[in-house]
């Protein structure tokens, strides 16, 4: 008995290490997995329900493979939404998707959504208009904005009053953006990873050009631009085509809640501007002492002595009671 609750205890430090990973854009930034607000195969439960995301519309879910926002037919409209809200002080959601379809004009594209809205089709990119929070917009297809090159990539920070400026690809509203030629139809596993420090940064990072390697597409900071994300948002994905048409896949969704480990006076404030992962970064070094990772260390190896005590001690009983014949 003693030994099953040692060994259960162990497990359980091991556990809580393991969900603490260290964040490769800040030394002293730790992160945890926030399994409510993402999604990898099958998608589904056993009963072809998903626990933490509702879908609608025109989506397809195939479990082996993708979650399928609109088909290459005109005039679909798809969405998936977490049904619980995304509290997190400081996180990052790192998404795998996929742009492709047939012919040579493609359209419209798909968006990244925290708002306070959640699971309401609609006319932008397949959801509602006038909402409140932020949308990261992916067009494909270019209406009227001269001069940019598309598909293009925009961030808006919406106030549940100003409409999106459709006949002009958004260009009324936009925050930041980057051109991004090659995100469709890409040869490799394209991505997308959004950071957000409350107060401080808001950096999107692109992955199309090559495996493995990230491009910043923009990093704003407060208080020269207006990052305030609503403090309870859903997290949405939702994608439109209109008379041009395009599949859009998502393959999997990761996010984590990010947390300073020293609890220092800059907490949150995150990486530096411009932050992207090369596909050979080299690790920065990390403190040899102090830190979660060194006081489970000492926990385990606390639990470790006792439970080579209680062997030990159970040997020398076993010998003692034999050496009596």
């Amino acid at each position: 008995m003693l030994f099953q609750r040692l060994s259960a205890c162990l497990w359980t430090a091991l556990a809580v290490v393991g969900a603490a990973n260290a964040y490769e854009g800040d030394p002293d930034v730790r992160s945890i997995p926030l399994r409510t607000h993402s999604l990898a195969p099958p998608y589904l439960d056993s009963d072809m329900q998903s626990r933490w995301f509702d879908f609608g519309g025109d989506t397809i879910i195939r479990a082996d493979k993708y979650i399928r926002l609109t088909s290459d037919k005109p005039s679909q409209q798809g969405w998936i939404f977490s049904r619980v809200p995304l509290t997190a002080t400081n996180w990052e959601i790192e998404i795998e998707f996929k742009i492709h379809g047939s012919g040579n004009l493609h359209g419209d594209g798909f968006a990244m959504w925290l708002t306070k809205q959640r699971a309401t089709q609609g006319p932008v990119f397949g959801s509602t208009d006038r909402f409140e929070g932020l949308g990261i917009f992916f067009d494909t297809y270019k209406n009227n904005r001269p001069g940019v090159t598309f598909p293009y990539v925009m961030a808006m920070m919406g106030d549940g009053q100003t409409t999106y400026d459709q006949a002009h690809d958004g260009k009324a509203n936009e925050l930041a953006g980057c051109s991004a030629r090659g995100i469709r139809d890409a040869s490799i596993p394209t991505k997308a990873r959004l950071t957000y420090f409350q107060d401080k940064s808001l950096t999107l990072d692109l992955q199309y050009k090559a495996d493995h390697s990230w491009t910043n597409c923009f990093t704003l900071t407060a208080p020269e631009y207006n990052i305030a994300i609503p403090a309870v948002s859903y997290l949405g994905l939702s994608a439109e085509t209109g008379e041009l048409s395009d599949n859009h896949d998502v393959i999997s969704v990761s996010s984590h809640n990010l947390y300073s480990v020293s609890g220092s006076a800059n907490r949150g404030s995150g990486p530096s501007p411009g932050r992207g992962r090369p596909a050979a970064a080299t690790p920065k070094p990390q403190k040899t002492s102090g830190g979660w990772g060194w006081f489970f260390f000492k926990v385990i190896l606390f639990f470790g002595a006792i439970v080579g005590g209680y062997f030990g001690w159970t040997l020398y009983r076993s010998k003692q009671r034999y050496s009596r014949f």
